[in-house]
C-alpha cells in the first residue's frame, strides 16, 4: 500500500512532532486521558473531539460540522463535495483531513484514506482515530505487523480505546 512507510514514520515520530495547531488545551487533556479511567476517559476523549471539530473560522467549523452530518446520514457526494471544498479553504484543519479519510474508509476506498490519514497525522501527530483507521485498513490488507504498531500507538495516546485493546489483545 501506498504511504505505509511514511504512515509508519509519522506515528512512530508522533512524541518529537508538534502539532501544526498549538493548541495547550490538548496537551492538557491527553496528559488528563493518560491518567483517568471511566466516566472521566469518556468526557475528557469527548472534549479531545469538540478541540479537533473547532476552528478559529467558525465557517470551517460549521462546515466540518455539516459534512459529519452528512456522513452520518449517508449523503456521502455531498459530505465528499463538502469536506473538499473546506480543505481547499483551510488545509490546515487536520480533523478536516481526518473526517474525509473517514469519508473514505466508509467508501473503502483506502488509497484516498491513506492519504487523508498522512496528512492528518502531519498536522494532528496525537490523532488516535487517524492512527485507528491506518490499524484497520492494514489489518484488513493482512499487514498484521503494521497494524499492531498502529493499534498500540493509539493506545499509548488514548489507553482507554477498546478497539485498539481488542485488537491488540486478538494478536492482531
Amino acid at each position: 500500500m501506498i504511504f505505509t512507510e511514511s504512515i509508519l514514520a509519522l506515528i512512530a515520530g508522533r512524541r518529537a512532532r508538534r502539532p501544526a495547531a498549538s493548541l495547550a488545551a490538548l496537551d492538557q487533556l491527553f496528559s488528563r486521558l493518560a491518567a483517568c479511567a471511566g466516566a472521566e476517559a469518556v468526557e475528557t476523549e469527548d472534549r479531545i473531539w469538540r478541540v479537533w471539530m473547532d476552528h478559529p473560522h467558525r465557517a470551517a467549523a460549521e462546515a466540518l460540522k455539516l459534512a459529519t452530518g452528512d456522513i452520518a446520514a449517508q449523503r456521502y457526494d455531498i459530505a465528499e463535495t463538502r469536506l473538499t471544498r473546506l480543505l481547499r479553504s483551510a488545509p490546515q484543519f487536520a480533523e478536516a483531513w481526518h473526517k474525509r479519510a473517514a469519508l473514505y474508509y466508509l467508501l473503502g476506498r483506502d488509497e484516498e484514506c491513506l492519504s487523508d490519514i498522512r496528512r492528518t497525522l502531519e498536522l494532528e501527530p496525537r490523532h488516535f482515530a487517524a492512527m485507528l483507521h491506518f490499524a484497520e485498513i492494514h489489518l484488513g490488507a493482512g499487514a498484521a505487523a503494521a497494524a499492531r504498531y498502529a493499534f498500540a500507538a493509539a493506545l499509548s495516546l488514548h489507553p482507554h480505546h477498546s478497539r485498539a485493546r481488542e485488537a491488540l489483545a486478538d494478536k492482531a
